[in-house]
């Protein structure tokens, strides 16, 4: 027996490298700290280990069962985008207009670990799609499912690990740093929002036509 009948080396890379430039790990952390910045250190390990698993156990869910679920909802991708886009959007919202929404704490704690870090932040639909389509290319191979899940797990400890030591940064820049970064991570969570709907229109015309 080969070695490509138990791992996938290319699929690995491939699916490594391409879920690495979608979810963006350095990219996460000016939205982590802008949500929970000020919080103790405890509270933002808890947060960064809870926002990598709830985006784990989505991505997992739709490497098994995406294309079925989709389907049997007869929701496509477009949909998927444009939802995420507007979620998205109304959380930059929030960080732009410094407000709260009244929550407790803990509750907050709570949601910005779920929501939008969790999903849909780390596990998006450029994710969700790109994963679909590795579970298809891997084609029954016993394999390639081990490559493709490999891979996603190694994306997901890079994602926890610039969360994680997020810390370091939070050294640096201070209070009013945080404050700055929260601005630049809501004017960059619109343009993502943004992006998404477009993507979504796109995809809706491209359907039609």
């Amino acid at each position: 027996m080969a070695f490509s009948d138990f791992f996938d080396a290319k699929l690995f890379l491939s699916a490594t490298i391409t879920l690495v430039v979608i979810m963006d790990p350095p990219g996460t952390v000016p939205v982590f700290l802008s949500l929970v910045g000020r919080k103790p250190m405890a509270v933002r390990a808890r947060a960064a280990r809870q926002a990598v698993l709830v985006s784990l156990l989505v991505i997992t869910l739709f490497a098994v069962a995406g294309q079925a679920i989709l389907s049997y909802l007869g929701i496509g991708i477009p949909a998927l985008q444009g939802a995420g886009g507007l979620l998205l959007l109304l959380i930059a919202l929030q960080l732009l207009t410094g407000k709260d929404g009244g929550e407790s704490e803990v509750a907050e704690d709570v949601n910005v670990a779920l929501v939008p870090l969790g999903t849909p932040l780390l596990a998006g639909p450029g994710a969700i799609a790109a994963t679909i389509v590795f579970v298809r290319q891997a084609d029954g191979h016993a394999g390639a499912y081990v490559a493709l899940g490999l891979a996603i797990v190694a994306v997901h400890f890079v994602l926890y690990a610039c969360m994680r030591f997020s810390g370091l940064v939070i050294r640096l820049i201070k209070e009013s740093g945080i404050t700055l970064l929260a601005k630049i991570a809501g004017l960059l969570l619109a343009a993502i929002a943004v992006e998404l709907v477009a993507n979504s229109v796109k995809g809706f015309i491209a359907g039609a036509g």
